[in-house]
């Protein structure tokens, strides 16, 4: 298998990723990688990996599509970039994943214009995995779309379900669609149309869920348009990093919290574990002809050892091709 990794994606770029592709070649025998970037960056960063260097390919891709420039004009006119390397190999079956922690609108851009969509496909959608306190679950979409159709989010319960069956070993995941109450007449214009959609559509559809209940396991795949996956995604962010410091400040305001808190270290251990995105690897863009996994743009190493080994397992749960699948049974 053989997976294309953006060198010079990413905050902590061309170290972390370059770093990262290492750790994924000692852990997964049966890969290749193939780094793009600019070389006089990449190569100096592989002189300490003789164990896995002949699994490596390098591919000089200068430009780089930055966060502060148009995503659509940058893949069209920056076809030096990894982005849009990685992208039509990915179309011309030459590699069989792509991670990249750069700009996500150029990858949404990428997916789109130089990849293409599954056919049937109204709008690819990005999906990140968050914890909720049992394991993980599937938000769907988190910012590609803002402004969505009934039929799109329809059917982004098809690949969000395709991708937790695949990738996450869930037989028959439960998708629920994000809603101010859990009855079917509550809500805005959109979800009330929605409803019905997914009631009829090929997976098994819960019903409404509301925010509090978002991280209650009560679905495997949560349903919404981009604006309100972004907001619910940087909520929990917030409240995460909020709650670990209120915690860690009280822990260290007196002698007995001390103690408590050297007591407790293993289980705060287990918990940021738990929570810690760099676990996940990053956000799948569902919808796309090929296996794409945006990771997060502040990556370290590990995170994008573990984006590729999630790349790695949509190709062998053939994700694509359960999407097409299930979408195609949809418009029937």
């Amino acid at each position: 298998m053989r997976i294309f990794v953006d060198a010079m994606g990413g905050d902590f770029a061309p170290q972390a990723p370059v770093e990262g592709s290492i750790e994924a070649l000692r852990r997964y025998e049966n890969i290749e990688i193939v780094l793009a970037g600019d070389l006089k960056q990449v190569e100096p960063l592989l002189k300490d990996c003789d164990d896995v260097r002949g699994r490596i390919t390098l591919v000089d891709a200068p430009e780089v599509i930055t966060n502060h420039e148009s995503p659509v004009m940058g893949v069209r006119s920056k076809k030096n970039s990894a982005t849009v390397i990685g992208m039509l190999q990915l179309k011309e079956k030459l590699a069989d994943g792509f991670v990249s922690a750069g700009s996500t609108g150029a990858v949404l851009a990428g997916g789109m214009f130089r990849l293409g969509r599954i056919h049937g496909v109204e709008r690819p959608a990005l999906a990140p995995l968050l914890p909720n306190g049992k394991g993980h679950f599937l938000l769907i979409d988190c910012g590609a779309n803002v402004d969505c159709k009934p039929e799109y989010l329809q059917q982004f319960g098809v690949m969000g379900a395709a991708y937790m069956k695949g990738v996450m070993g869930i037989e028959e995941p439960r998708v629920g669609l994000i809603n101010i109450g859990a009855e079917s007449e509550k809500g805005n214009a959109l979800v009330k149309e929605t409803f019905p959609l997914m009631e009829k559509a090929p997976y098994n559809f819960i019903g409404n869920v509301e925010a509090r209940d978002i991280t209650a396991d009560q679905a495997d795949v949560l349903v919404c348009d981009g604006f309100t996956g972004n907001v619910v995604m940087k909520f929990m962010e917030g409240v995460a990093g909020t709650l670990m410091g209120i915690i860690k400040k009280e822990m260290m305001a007196d002698l007995r919290g001390k103690i408590a808190g050297l007591i407790a270290k293993p289980a705060f251990r287990r918990v940021k574990k738990m929570m810690d995105y760099t676990e996940v690897g990053g956000a799948p863009l569902l919808g796309v002809q090929g296996n794409v996994v945006k990771a997060h743009g502040s990556s370290n190493a590990h995170a994008f050892a573990c984006a590729i080994g999630q790349v790695i397992r949509m190709a062998d749960g053939h994700v694509v091709e359960v999407i097409e699948q299930g979408v195609a049974a949809t418009q029937e």
